[in-house]
């Protein structure tokens, strides 16, 4: 099994003096292809906590109502139920005892005592990262151009429907407690950035 965590930064949180911290959430958010994906295996193999990804789940959705991810997305402009569903399945995991890794574009609003991650990308780069990820089933696109003018669709989409349903931007990056531009750094790069912030974030709770 490949470890994608370096055990160099592997940490003692009894030192921290907070290993009875058993609630913890980490809310993970960001543009698309930022890596998200692979932020949250990466904190997983570290910290033992499960992750629940939303845009999994929205993905499964799109691909049962036949539609690509873009259509999906501009379908449910119009039918907000959705987006309202997936949302309380949010809310509710915030609730559960247990550490937590929620990728999802507004857990970091639904669950406020959250650790927010927040991950940009250049978008042409992003385009070349989906272009070539084999895994998305409905999402698929002729050319790298293709995908990044649809990444920015998808966007601009997602943006608008939060600022509808719940009067919250995304892009306002004082959300956020953790904010690392994922263009130029390796995964383990970012994870070292990110679990070096969490660990400042424990320091203060």
């Amino acid at each position: 099994m490949l470890n994608l965590v370096n055990p160099k930064f592997s940490f003692k949180f009894a030192e921290l003096k907070v290993v009875q911290m058993k609630n913890i959430k980490i809310a993970i958010s960001g543009d698309l292809g930022s890596g998200k994906s692979v932020l949250s295996k990466q904190l997983k193999a570290e910290l033992g906590f499960e992750v629940i990804s939303i845009g999994v789940i929205q993905r499964e959705l799109a691909w049962q109502y036949g539609m690509d991810a873009l259509e999906f997305n501009k379908f449910m402009e119009t039918h907000p139920e959705i987006d309202q569903k997936c949302d309380q399945m949010v809310v509710d995991y915030g609730k559960q005892e247990g550490g937590l890794i929620l990728d999802s574009r507004l857990a970091w609003y639904f669950i406020p005592h959250s650790f927010k991650v927040h991950l940009r990308v250049d978008n042409n780069i992003a385009a070349k990262r989906i272009f070539e990820d084999i895994i998305r089933k409905n999402e698929k696109y002729i050319s790298i151009e293709d995908a990044a003018q649809k990444l920015l669709a998808r966007k601009e989409s997602e943006r608008h429907r939060y600022k509808t349903l719940y009067g919250v931007d995304v892009e306002d990056l004082s959300n956020y407690d953790c904010v690392i531009d994922t263009s130029n750094f390796t995964p383990e790069q970012i994870f070292q950035k990110v679990f070096s912030a969490y660990k400042d974030w424990l320091k203060n709770k």
